[in-house]
């Protein structure tokens, strides 16, 4: 079926209705980009000095490669299940359900995570603005139900509401950079943090480790396969569009909030105010008006990351159950809407669980809620980028012999190599992540091997147990009806 249906199978995604532009939003309001620059930027700043700039576009660069080889394989790929799909092409059936099962736990709790920065935001806010006291879970749970009910209403509807807040938040940072440029900064503009001084500095490493979290999500252009128009053209340029913006526009915000205060004073401003340095130089330069709309932004901002992450769930999930591999009802799309509402309705099932459990716990939804349940999430996925790259290198050297095979097969070496020292980094940095204790620290990581280990026994029962779902690893189409042969309901 070419182009969009107003009447999808009963199985299949509302097909042709995102172009290149949708594609971007979508990604990028997974990353957060104003959450990103006022919340992390602070830290990095504090960590690495005025090199952090220069952390955020080597990550850009790094990742870009890794897209390179990416979208090589987007042609070969028919599956909608992005890096559940490519890993199985490249790397075998049993490594694809491995990251299929990494992929679920890796971006749930990424999503599931930032509903505690969402509810810490909005309570403070509504406190300072309108004098309000909220409970932080009934904040959450609030936010739950509107993303569920933007889901719900189809991806395209998503898309919209995306691309608005995306252009909201965007343009507020732009505003406060402009802001600042136009008045000299504090001290006069300076390229210092570009200086091979700066950038060769013992927190450059932690630097690393925020700059490759802020870019969590641009992978899933390839989740919309078949809701994209023309997806073997849409896909590629639309990843490399994200990947070039978020890259370019991270250190241009963040060199930007360093001229605002002085390259030799920055980093004591960040270290006396991390959580304000943004708010501060927007309202320095801009006016108090732009630091509350910042802060209301703020607001949306992780909503909107929120929204694409459940998103981008869901669509595994659907993927999966088309597959045959989770049961088939939780396949089923909205006959009206043509979006995946039960995989919504599981997901969002979650997320209130664990939100209560917190709640009940008595944790605070910013250090525990984000922190600890984002952090399995953030080395997941960079460990799921790592073994992507592989899988390019391994399916193009043993199964293509087109022109572009050089090409991918180098990027895909190139980015494979840097992306496991990305995570080597990461990992040995990760307790500026969590602000927790070692022992904390090393269960949570260990949720990775741990999520990958039973990934692949349950790969392994599937291929003695169920032979003819374990063949239809990666092989989904994104139409045909789930497996009968698949995980019983």
């Amino acid at each position: 079926m070419a182009g969009s249906s107003p009447d999808p199978a009963p199985d299949s995604l509302k097909r042709g209705v995102l172009g290149t532009r949708s594609l971007v939003f979508m990604v990028v309001a997974a990353a957060a980009p104003l959450t990103v620059m006022a919340g992390v930027a602070p830290l990095a700043i504090m960590i690495g000095g005025i090199g952090a700039p220069a952390g955020y576009m080597g990550a850009g660069i790094v990742l870009a490669v890794f897209a390179v080889a990416f979208t090589r394989m987007t042609r070969h790929v028919g599956s909608a299940g992005a890096f559940y799909a490519y890993i199985a092409k490249g790397l075998g059936k049993t490594w694809g359900f491995v990251a299929a099962l990494l992929a679920l736990m890796s971006y749930n709790t990424l999503q599931i995570g930032i509903y505690g920065l969402f509810a810490a935001q909005a309570k403070a806010t509504l406190a300072d603005v309108f004098g309000l006291d909220v409970p932080w879970p009934v904040i959450a749970l609030a936010a739950v139900a509107l993303v569920l009910l933007v889901a719900w209403l189809g991806i395209d509807v998503g898309a919209k509401v995306l691309g608005v807040l995306l252009v909201l938040e965007s343009g507020i940072l732009l505003l406060m950079a402009i802001g600042v440029l136009t008045h000299g900064g504090a001290s006069g503009v300076d390229a210092k943090s570009f200086a091979p001084g700066a950038l060769f500095t013992p927190g450059m490493g932690g630097v690393l480790a925020f700059s490759f979290a802020a870019f969590m999500g641009f992978e899933s252009t390839v989740l919309y396969r078949r809701e994209a128009r023309n997806p073997e053209r849409t896909i590629p340029r639309a990843t490399y569009i994200a990947v070039g913006f978020m890259a370019v526009f991270y250190c241009f915000v963040v060199w930007s909030v360093i001229q605002a205060f002085g390259s030799g004073q920055v980093v004591s401003a960040a270290a006396g105010d991390i959580g304000g340095l943004f708010f501060t130089a927007i309202g320095t330069y801009v006016g108090s008006w732009a630091a509350t709309v910042m802060h209301l932004l703020v607001i949306s901002s992780v909503y909107a990351a929120q929204l694409a992450f459940h998103n981008a769930i869901t669509r595994y999930t659907h993927a999966l159950a088309q597959d045959g591999l989770l049961p088939a009802w939780v396949g089923k799309v909205h006959p009206r809407y043509g979006s995946p509402y039960r995989a919504s309705i599981v997901q969002t099932v979650l997320a209130a669980a664990v939100i209560a459990v917190f709640a009940v716990a008595g944790a605070d939804p910013y250090t525990q809620l984000l922190l600890w349940v984002n952090t399995p999430g953030v080395v997941g996925i960079l460990v799921l980028q790592t073994l992507t790259a592989i899988a390019t290198v391994a399916y193009f050297l043993r199964r293509n012999k087109a022109a572009s095979t050089p090409v991918a097969v180098a990027a895909g070496i190139v980015s494979s190599v840097l992306l496991a020292v990305a995570t080597f980094i990461l990992v040995d940095s990760v307790g500026l992540l969590t602000a927790a204790s070692a022992t904390l620290n090393v269960v949570l990581v260990s949720i990775v091997p741990a999520t990958m280990l039973i990934g692949g026994a349950v790969a392994v029962w599937l291929r003695k147990r169920r032979p003819a779902a374990y063949a239809r690893i990666g092989e989904g189409d994104g139409e045909t009806q789930p497996a009968p042969e698949g995980i019983p309901a």
